[in-house]
């Protein structure tokens, strides 16, 4: 077995939650091919070095929270890194809805705030964009900027 890259993998998992598929990158990275990846993913997978759940919980919370993205934006990210359907399920439980509306809101008020020299429709328009494509979902942006503009 290649004990100096799974020593590497190790410490490359360790550092920071990972999805399978950067280990994967990581793997070719190392010169690996075929089999031997297999082989490593499943070791470390065993040695709890790599969780696909607990990776899509921190991904969900940490975007959540440091960056403020919103659902959609955060499963979508998740899917492109190839994560299960159950896992990203399991990661949107990271996000609470509380948490997640007054995060929305006070998004909408900055950016809405921010806007004071356009006119009214182009306000509007703009601060929904803004949060659709930080990844809120639409119905509560109208819902939010709705109550802004009266």
């Amino acid at each position: 077995m290649h004990e100096q890259e799974l020593q590497k993998l190790r410490h490359y998992c360790a550092y920071q939650e990972r999805a399978h598929t950067e280990v994967r990158s990581k793997c070719f990275e190392l010169g690996l091919r075929g089999e031997s990846i297999d082989q490593l993913i499943a070791q470390l997978v065993e040695e709890n070095f790599l969780n696909e759940e607990r990776f899509a919980r921190a991904f969900a919370g940490g975007k959540f929270r440091m960056k403020q993205w919103g659902r959609r934006k955060i499963m979508q990210e998740l899917k492109m890194r190839q994560v299960s359907a159950y896992c990203i399920k399991k990661a949107m439980t990271e996000i609470d809805d509380e948490d997640y509306m007054a995060v929305l809101n006070k998004l909408a008020e900055k950016k809405y705030e921010s806007l004071k020299s356009e006119q009214y429709l182009k306000r509007q328009y703009k601060t929904m964009q803004f949060l659709l494509q930080r990844g809120f979902e639409q119905e509560l942006i109208r819902e939010v900027v709705d109550k802004l503009a009266k």
